[in-house]
C-alpha cells in the first residue's frame, strides 16, 4: 500500500521516527473489556502481520490493556521488529482483578510500567512513551501532571524511553509539561461529533506536534449519524471511512490509531486513506458536530 494511499507521512518533532498518518490501535487485541486474552489469539497475531504487510508502521498500546495482554501480542507477531515500525505505548493505569481502571502515576509506577512495557515488547528502549492523566472517564480534568512528567523525563535521560508524549490532557497540562521536557505527541478524544479540541489541533500544527484522537470513530458505542451514513452512501464508502477520511483532511499533524481485532474491519480502516472528501462535503460534516452539541 502506498504511502499517500495511508495518508501520507508525518515525522515526530525532534525525532528521527516517520509513519504513516494511519496506524493502528492494539486495544482491541485483549478479551471483552480490554481484559484478559482475546477469543482467538491467532486472529489477532494475524491483524498485526496484515496491518504491517500493508504499510502500517505505527502502532499504539499498553501494557496495561489486558494487562500485558495486547504487548505479548506484539511481540508474538511482529518480533523481531521492522527498523521502520514506531511502538508508541502509555503509562498512567492500571488493571486489577476487578478489570477496573485505577491511576498508576507515582515515580514507582511508571518505573514499573516502563519496565513491563520492555520485557513484554521485547525492546530495550521504548520509541514514545504517553503519560495518561486519569482525567474523567473520557475526558481531561485540570490538575498538576508535573510529578509524572518529570519521572519520564528522568526516564528518558536514563535512555529507557526516547520521546515523551500525553493522553487525555488540557492545553494547560500540554504547557506544564513542556516546561519540563520536550512532547512529540497528544492523544485526546476527538472525532466528528466531539470536537472540543478544535483549538488545541491548531496549536500543535503550528508546533508540529502530532495530535492523535482516541476513539476516532466513536469508541465503544460507534458514531451514528444519518448525515454521517447518507455521505458515505453517496461516495460508495462506509460511514466509518468517512469518519476516518475527515479526521485525515481536518489537520495535517493528525495521526490516525484505529483498532480492530477483524481483518475485515482493518482493510475497511486503511482504505480510507483512498478516499477524499470535497469542501462541500466537508461543511456537511461539519453540521454533525453542531447536532452533537444540541444534545
Amino acid at each position: 500500500m502506498s504511502e499517500a494511499m495511508l495518508g501520507g507521512r508525518f515525522t515526530f518533532p525532534g525525532a528521527s521516527l516517520t509513519v504513516g498518518r494511519i496506524g493502528y490501535g492494539a486495544m482491541q487485541l485483549a478479551g471483552p473489556g480490554v481484559f484478559g486474552p482475546p477469543k482467538d489469539p491467532e486472529v489477532a497475531i494475524a491483524v498485526l502481520r496484515e496491518a504491517v504487510a500493508a504499510g502500517v508502521n505505527h502502532i499504539d498500546t499498553s501494557d496495561y490493556y489486558g494487562p500485558h495482554v495486547t504487548n505479548q501480542i506484539i511481540r508474538q507477531a511482529l518480533h523481531p521488529y521492522p527498523s521502520e515500525l514506531v511502538i508508541v505505548t502509555k503509562l498512567g493505569a492500571r488493571r486489577p482483578p476487578d478489570k477496573s481502571w485505577q491511576p498508576a502515576n507515582s515515580p514507582r509506577d511508571l518505573t514499573a510500567g516502563v519496565h513491563d512495557n520492555l520485557r513484554n515488547l521485547g525492546l530495550a528502549a521504548l520509541d514514545v512513551v504517553n503519560y495518561r492523566a486519569m482525567g474523567s472517564v473520557h475526558g481531561p480534568k485540570e490538575g498538576s501532571i508535573a510529578e509524572p512528567v518529570t519521572a519520564l523525563a528522568d526516564l528518558k535521560r536514563e535512555g529507557l524511553i526516547r520521546h515523551i508524549g500525553l493522553s487525555n490532557v488540557t492545553a494547560v497540562q500540554l504547557a506544564e509539561a513542556q516546561a519540563i521536557t520536550d512532547v512529540v505527541c497528544v492523544q485526546n478524544n476527538y472525532n466528528l461529533a466531539h470536537r472540543h479540541d478544535d483549538a488545541l489541533i491548531h496549536d500543535l500544527a503550528r508546533q508540529g506536534i502530532a495530535y492523535v484522537p482516541f476513539f476516532p470513530l466513536g469508541g465503544f458505542t460507534p458514531l451514528q449519524s444519518s448525515t454521517l451514513s447518507d455521505v458515505a452512501g453517496r461516495l460508495g464508502s462506509t460511514p466509518m471511512q468517512v469518519a476516518l477520511a475527515w479526521l485525515l483532511q481536518r489537520s495535517p499533524n493528525i495521526l490516525l490509531i484505529p483498532g480492530t481485532s477483524s481483518l475485515a474491519h482493518l482493510r475497511e480502516n486503511l482504505a480510507a486513506g483512498q478516499l477524499t472528501l470535497s469542501p462541500p462535503i466537508l461543511e456537511e460534516l461539519d453540521g454533525i458536530a453542531a447536532a452533537a452539541a444540541e444534545h
